[in-house]
């Protein structure tokens, strides 16, 4: 039992060491900062490894995004439903930081998707952006966003296309303004 559970372990650190900077990646997209993406990433590793002997062996890397994507959604939910809470004194409290821009993760982020295709992904509406980045950042199929996003295959083939044309809209402001293309080419 003991060498059963050690080889477990072991299987799990070997494929999520492969895919952990897919998943860090999507969370950071997802929450757009450095901190939550961190914490959903985590969490998400725990809930897969205590969840791991279910898994049914097929796409480790799909299986854990969707585990991430659920974790955000519920996050999100929650979120939405709490009072919101605050203190009048904290409002002026600077809090001490690095510049977020040196960090490592924002690095690896920041060559991973330029900053310009993350601020055009950044203004894509929630559903349509989470559909883009399963499908054309992390590769997911249609199926396998379906099942990480509980919506039927139709519902993410509509907006995978919608979230497209919006981000080459985006795309093509950027494209105009710095010269790559002229205002009638568009």
């Amino acid at each position: 039992m003991l060498f059963q559970r050690r080889s477990l372990r072991e299987q799990f650190e070997q494929q999520a060491e492969k895919v952990f900077p897919s998943v860090l990646g999507t969370a950071l997209r997802l929450t757009r900062s450095r901190e939550e993406a961190e914490d959903l990433a985590q969490e998400a590793m725990v809930r897969a490894f205590e969840a791991y002997e279910r898994f049914d062996g097929a796409n480790f890397k799909a299986w854990l995004l969707r585990i991430v994507t659920n974790l955000y959604i519920n996050r999100y939910r929650q979120r939405q439903r709490a009072p919101q809470l605050g203190s009048l004194d904290d409002d002026h409290v600077a809090e001490p930081s690095g510049d977020e821009a040196e960090t490592p993760e924002r690095l690896v982020f920041d060559e991973l998707v330029g900053a310009e295709i993350e601020e055009a992904l950044s203004r894509v509406p929630e559903d349509f952006r989470m559909a883009v980045m399963l499908s054309d950042i992390e590769g997911l199929t249609y199926q396998e966003i379906a099942d990480a996003t509980g919506v039927p295959i139709g519902t993410v083939r509509s907006r995978l296309a919608r979230g497209r044309a919006q981000l080459r809209k985006h795309l093509a402001d950027y494209a105009v303004r710095s010269g790559y293309i002229r205002e009638d080419e568009r």
